[in-house]
C-alpha cells in the first residue's frame, strides 16, 4: 500500500496510572489519577499537543480483577475511576480537537440511553465523539445487573447487533436539518423530517424517537475491539476504527487483511474501517535508559496480582492447578475474550514461556506489543507496521502516566512528523474528519440516491 497522503492514525490509551500492572506504584505514577480530573485534564492536554487522533477509555460495570480474598485485590491498582462518558464530557470543555472516546456495553445497557448519551457528547465536542463497543466478559459484570453469569457469547454478539440497529436508528430520528427554530411560523421543526423508529424485535422493543437532534458526526465515531470470528463479522459489519492486538507482523498483516476482505461482505470499503492494534511503548532518549524503565516495572510486580491478571486475561480459566514452571497447557474455551485467550496462549508457545514468566511478561502489556527503546527505535517499530499493511494506526499505551505519555509527545511524534508519517496538525474539528472517515448520510438522502 502507497504512503502518499497518509496519515499514521494515534489514539492515547488513558487508564489512571498506565497500562502495567504496577504503574500505581511507581515513583511518578498517579496512584490517585482515576478519581482526580486534574489529572485527566493534564493527559487531554498533552495527547492534544501531540495531535493524537482521540482520547480512548476503557471501562467494566464493576471490579473486573479475579481475586480470592479481599487482601488479594487490596493489591491491585485501578480499582476506581470516573465514569468515561462523564468524564469526557467534562474534557470536551477544555480540548479542542483530539476525539473522545468511551467504552459502553451493549449488554449492560439499554440502546435509548446509549445513543442519547453519545449524541450528547458528540454536541457538547463539537463532533468528536467515538464509541468504543463491547459486549462486556466477566460474570462480575453480569453480577451488577440482576444476572448471576454472563449470557453466552453468542447470545451477547446477537443482543450486540440489534443493539446498534436500535441505536443508529434512533440517531436517525431526525434529518439533519430538521430543526427550523422558527420564531414566526411557531414550526419547531419540520415533521415530514421526523422518522419514528418503531423497533420491535428479539430483544429490544423501542418507539422512537430520540430526544436529542442528529448528531454533528451523523454517528459517533463506532470502535469496536473484539478479534474472536464473531468478534471480527461484527467489526466488519460496523466498526470504523478497530482496536486489536497482535505480537508479530505476520499476525497484524494477517489479520489486517482478513478484515478488510470481510467488509465487502457488507458493501464496505476498506478505507472505511481504521485498525489500530495496541502497542505498550516504553521510550526513554536512549536504549539503556528506557530498559532500565521497563525493568523498573518489572520489579514492582506483585506476584499474586501478575497471576490473577493472568486469570482474568485467560478468561476467569482457573490456573492454580497448573505448575507455575511449566509451560501453558491447552485451555478450556471460555465465556470471556476468546482473542484473547488464544493471543496470550500463543504468545507463550512462541516464547516458550513457563506460567511464571507468562505472568509476568502479560502485566506490562496484557497481550500487546511491547517495543522497548529509543525515539528512534520505537518510530522504526510503528513504521514497519504501518508501511507493510499491518495497520493503519495505533492504540498507544503508556507505561505509566504522566510521565510515559509526555515522553512519547516529546520524543516519538517529532520523529514520526520528521519521516512524514504522522500530522504536525490536526485536519478539522471532528474525529470523523481527522481519521478520514465519512460522515453517513441519512438514510432518507442514501434511499434518494
Amino acid at each position: 500500500m502507497s504512503n502518499a497522503h497518509r496519515w499514521m492514525k494515534l489514539g492515547a490509551f488513558l487508564p489512571p496510572p498506565g497500562h502495567h500492572i504496577a504503574a500505581w506504584r511507581h515513583p511518578e505514577g498517579r496512584a490517585d489519577g482515576g478519581l482526580d480530573f486534574a489529572h485527566y485534564l493534564q493527559l487531554g492536554q498533552t495527547a492534544e499537543r501531540g495531535c493524537f487522533d482521540f482520547i480512548f477509555l476503557s471501562d467494566g460495570l464493576g471490579i473486573r480483577t479475579h481475586y480470592r480474598s479481599e487482601e488479594e485485590l487490596s493489591h491491585w491498582g485501578r480499582i476506581v475511576n470516573f465514569e468515561p462518558i462523564t468524564l469526557l464530557s467534562a474534557l470536551s470543555a477544555v480540548t479542542r480537537n483530539i476525539g473522545l472516546t468511551a467504552t459502553a456495553s451493549t449488554t449492560y445497557n439499554e440502546p435509548f440511553h446509549i445513543a442519547r448519551k453519545f449524541a450528547s457528547l458528540d454536541f457538547l465536542s463539537g463532533g468528536r465523539a467515538g464509541w468504543n463497543i463491547v459486549t462486556s466478559v466477566t460474570d462480575v459484570e453480569a453480577q451488577n445487573f440482576n444476572l448471576d453469569r454472563q449470557p453466552d457469547h453468542a447470545t451477547r454478539y446477537r443482543r450486540a447487533r440489534e443493539f446498534m440497529q436500535v441505536v443508529t436508528g434512533l440517531w436517525d430520528s431526525w434529518e439533519d436539518d430538521a430543526f427550523l427554530y422558527d420564531k414566526e411560523t411557531g414550526r419547531y421543526f419540520d415533521p415530514s423530517k421526523l422518522h419514528i423508529l418503531s423497533h420491535k424485535c428479539e430483544f429490544f422493543s423501542v418507539r422512537g424517537p430520540l430526544n436529542v437532534a442528529r448528531p454533528p458526526q451523523g454517528y459517533p465515531v463506532l470502535v469496536q475491539a473484539g478479534a474472536s470470528d464473531d468478534g471480527q463479522d461484527f467489526a466488519a459489519q460496523w466498526a470504523e476504527v478497530v482496536f486489536t492486538a497482535q505480537q508479530t507482523l505476520p499476525q497484524a498483516k494477517a489479520f489486517y487483511a482478513s478484515l478488510k476482505e470481510q467488509m465487502a461482505a457488507y458493501g464496505r470499503a476498506p478505507e472505511q474501517s481504521v485498525l489500530m492494534p495496541g502497542v505498550f511503548p516504553v521510550v526513554a532518549r536512549t536504549q539503556t535508559e528506557a530498559e532500565d524503565i521497563y525493568k523498573s516495572l518489572q520489579d514492582l510486580i506483585d506476584p499474586v496480582v501478575s497471576l490473577g491478571l493472568l486469570e482474568t486475561q485467560l478468561g476467569n480459566v482457573d490456573i492454580t492447578k497448573f505448575p507455575l514452571d511449566e509451560p501453558l497447557p491447552v485451555l478450556p474455551k471460555t465465556e470471556g475474550s476468546q482473542s484473547k485467550q488464544r493471543l496470550i496462549w500463543e504468545q507463550a508457545q512462541r516464547k516458550g514461556l513457563t506460567l511464571r514468566q507468562l505472568a509476568k511478561e502479560v502485566a506490562a502489556g496484557r497481550g500487546h506489543r511491547l517495543v522497548v527503546g529509543s525515539p528512534h527505535t520505537i518510530a522504526d517499530a510503528l513504521e514497519d507496521w504501518f508501511i507493510n499493511d499491518a495497520a493503519d494506526g495505533f492504540n498507544i499505551m503508556p507505561p505509566y502516566l504522566p510521565g510515559q505519555l509526555t515522553a512519547f509527545v516529546d520524543l516519538v511524534i517529532p520523529e514520526l512528523q520528521r519521516r512524514g508519517i504522522f500530522r504536525s496538525s490536526y485536519d478539522g474539528p471532528t474525529l470523523r474528519g481527522n481519521l478520514g472517515l465519512p460522515r453517513p448520510a441519512h438514510p432518507r438522502l442514501r434511499s434518494h440516491r
